[in-house]
């Protein structure tokens, strides 16, 4: 893309995403400051900057009003269908900038998917809204979350893990892989080591706990060694985390939301990054979520948005 501006949308205006995009502005070069574009609702910004005492911050900051509230909805902590909708309305705006080449990447506030489901909006998450804006099937786009030195890309996502057995197949484990290699490459690894957690624990122990890695990981990694890219067979997800300290791999594939989720948060838990890959747009987002218990407090850690932020801005090669 010929911009190397960057979307920054503030999240649901009820919780911490204002609060948090405006901390992280203040952290950050001025070079850096004025490669973003906010998306969102002006009168949640200009409140919360007022509020923080950052009202120099909007001093020239490039801005697009989308989102708004009805009036009397932006109450911090309030979780409210108006702020849902406004949240799913900066981060649509934003992703469809980046389709236009308007910007390289979107890095998104946190959301809160009861206020948006009050808003009568179908959502299970960013790689559902970023399939959705770019016309593609829900199975294309993926969740990368990226937090204590882990790298770790999910097969399927916010659903029971009955449903995500039934999906689970070989080319559905591989797309995740395909799509957290190239996530990784535009991240600055030009080859990255791809590890696969198995369905079962010790992946099943050759059929002793069941038939589906034999029948969907085993497959799966046999298909992307063919593709030429680096990817042993599927272990335990424990066996392949405890072995983590050598570093002997770049990425880990998981084939279910906790056994992704619960590592990078033990390791990470409020810095984390989550990537939605697989798309054209490239959209990061904090891995923790609105905090309407502290909202409106001042409270708010910028961590996590600062690491998205700073992700798409210089691209990772550690």
């Amino acid at each position: 893309m010929n911009s190397s501006r960057v979307a920054l949308s503030l999240g649901d205006p009820n919780g911490v995403g204002p609060e948090i995009a405006l901390k992280a502005l203040a952290e950050l070069a001025p070079e850096a400051r004025e490669r973003l574009v906010l998306y969102g609702p002006g009168e949640v910004l200009r409140a919360t900057a007022q509020s923080l005492g950052l009202q120099d911050l909007l001093v020239g900051l490039q801005h697009v009003h989308v989102g708004g509230l009805p009036r009397g909805s932006h109450q911090p902590g309030r979780i409210d269908a108006g702020a849902g909708r406004s949240a799913v309305a900066s981060a649509s705006a934003a992703i469809e900038a980046c389709r236009a080449g308007e910007v390289q990447a979107v890095v998104a506030g946190p959301h809160h998917e009861t206020a948006i489901a009050q808003a009568g909006i179908v959502f299970s998450g960013y790689p559902s809204l970023v399939a959705s804006v770019c016309g593609l099937g829900e199975d294309e786009v993926f969740l990368l979350l990226i937090g204590g030195g882990l790298r770790i890309v999910h097969a399927t996502l916010h659903e029971s893990v009955e449903r995500a057995l039934s999906r689970l197949s070989p080319d559905l484990v591989a797309a995740a892989a395909r799509a957290g290699v190239r996530a990784c490459q535009r991240l600055g690894l030009s080859r990255p080591r791809v590890a696969l957690f198995g369905i079962n624990p010790h992946a099943s122990e050759g059929g002793l706990f069941g038939p589906h890695d034999a029948h969907c990981t085993v497959p799966a990694a046999r298909a992307l060694r063919e593709q030429g890219l680096d990817v042993g067979e599927p272990q335990g997800a424990d066996v392949l985390l405890a072995d983590h300290a050598h570093r002997p791999h770049d990425l880990y594939v998981a084939m279910f939301h906790d056994q992704g989720h619960i590592p990078i948060k033990l390791l990470a838990p409020q810095g984390a990054c989550a990537l939605s890959i697989g798309a054209e747009v490239l959209l990061a987002s904090t891995g923790h979520g609105s905090a309407m218990d502290i909202a409106g407090t001042g409270r708010a850690r910028p961590d996590a948005l600062l690491r998205s932020l700073r992700l798409v801005l210089d691209p990772l090669r550690d």
